[in-house]
């Protein structure tokens, strides 16, 4: 131990990783947290920077910064790569490729879900996902070029092409992408081009489920179809995404029958969730059990059986009850840091109990779903309820007012005031998006949109 004080290593600088750092922050131990970008993101709010209604620093902070006051917490960017659970060490990669080593007495492991394709990851080069930042940029080029290119064509299938958005995944984020394309296109664009009408724009969701939103309520899942619909997305249910190319998607019935293509440009997936790779070489070092997506199992505290001084948080938990959403990371992170604290008091460990404070989704202006227990709101008071629920968990005072006042200013305008994007190293706005991009395989805790499509 360093000056006689216990180590925890954190993995991850996401929700979970944050919580049990910041509660750490005034214990006798000291604690490093190591991530991958060096940053905090707002994961909840991807989409809104992906569609330019919000833009990068407004959903994220730099965890140095964030962590400052912390005087026993240090940040330290690189990606965790090797464990060695008999010597309680952790290897992690630095960007330049090169490697060091970090010791622990405690590892909290908080490294989140990356996009799964299903064993399908040439999808990804067509496809990206909606996880980091590194995604929501992608995302934002490939749908704004989409209109500028479709404004230099003459009418016919090639404009058609540009002017169609496929969306994989009918879980809160494709149903907020969706949406969001679909409002980006009848209010913010409609009066800026000459050739196109950017209303004309066509929005398909794919789904395999028969609704959206299955983690809602089936009259909240019914009030979002009505709403997806009147905006003008064509909700196709009960299909998988069986192929994704550069001009297209393939979509089969679930129960069989003739496959169906779909001629588009832009196709974002928001289809299910695997474990990042360090995750799944950490349970097999420490001799865990994982589930097919690769969340660990693990004890009732969240500590790996057989290793107390190993805890798994957010996302990767893998035990009956825990969603996948930011507030179990939080909560988690800040269970993992009790339980830390009563060992080093000499008290015995509790239990963690999630507390469900409800989910949203927002679709369009005036109109998201809140559910939080016997409280189901819809239209314009659940969109109301949606914006202060996630300002409120905005990390940064200064991060709060400023996205408040960018929120209603678009609000007011229906317009986007982030629109800015760079076309890729090849000039093209379709360039491949990099699968195993470092940003993309971020260690962060996140909520994920568990609900397949394909």
């Amino acid at each position: 131990m360093l000056n006689g004080r216990p180590k925890v290593l954190i993995i991850g600088g996401g929700f979970g990783g944050l919580f049990c750092a910041r509660r750490l922050g005034r214990v006798d131990v000291d604690v490093t947290l190591l991530d991958r970008a060096a940053s905090h993101v707002f994961q909840p709010l991807l989409y809104q920077c992906a569609t330019g209604t919000l833009s990068i620093g407004q959903i994220s902070r730099s965890l140095r910064e964030e962590l400052a006051h912390h005087d026993n917490v240090t940040t330290l960017l690189g990606e965790a790569v090797r464990l060695d659970a008999d010597a309680r060490r952790v290897t992690a990669r630095r960007p330049d490729e090169s490697t060091f080593d970090l010791q622990y007495d405690y590892l909290v492991i908080a490294a989140g879900m990356r996009q799964s394709y299903f064993g399908k990851e040439e999808f990804a080069a067509w496809a990206p996902g909606m996880k980091t930042l590194h995604d929501a940029l992608s995302i934002r080029r490939r749908i704004f070029a989409a209109f500028e290119i479709a404004e230099t064509l003459p009418p016919g299938p090639d404009r058609e092409q540009w002017l169609t958005f496929a969306v994989a995944g009918g879980g809160p984020t494709g149903v907020e992408l969706a949406g969001q394309i679909r409002e980006l296109a009848t209010r913010a664009l409609a009066n800026e081009f000459h050739s196109i009408e950017p209303q004309e724009a066509r929005v398909l969701l794919f789904d395999g489920g028969d609704r959206v939103l299955k983690s809602f309520a089936p009259g909240l899942s019914e009030r979002a179809s009505r709403t997806l619909n009147a905006l003008g997305v064509e909700l196709h249910f009960g299909v998988h995404v069986t192929d994704v190319r550069r001009d297209g998607v393939t979509v089969s019935p679930k129960g069989g029958g003739p496959k169906q293509d779909y001629a588009t440009r832009t196709v974002l997936w928001t289809a299910g969730v695997e474990a990042v790779p360090f995750a799944r070489h950490a349970a097999d070092q420490l001799g865990a059990e994982t589930d097919r997506s690769g969340r660990i199992t693990v004890n009732a505290d969240l500590s790996v059986p057989g290793h107390p001084e190993v805890f798994v948080i957010g996302d990767l938990a893998g035990r009956d009850g825990l969603p996948g959403v930011a507030e179990n990371a939080m909560q988690g992170g800040l269970h993992a840091a009790a339980c830390i604290r009563r060992d080093i008091g000499g008290a015995g460990r509790k239990d963690f109990r999630y507390r469900d404070l409800g989910s949203a989704a927002y679709i369009s202006r005036g109109h998201a779903l809140l559910q939080a227990g016997p409280v189901k709101l819809t239209g314009a008071l659940g969109w109301l309820g949606w914006g202060f629920i996630h300002i409120a968990f905005l990390t940064g005072v200064r991060n709060r007012f400023s996205t408040v006042g960018t929120w209603m200013v678009s609000i007011a305008r229906a317009n986007r005031s982030d629109r800015t994007f760079i076309i890729g190293g090849s000039g093209h706005p379709e360039e491949p998006y990099t699968w195993e991009s470092p940003v993309h395989q971020g260690n962060h805790s996140t909520g994920d949109d568990s609900t397949a499509a394909t």
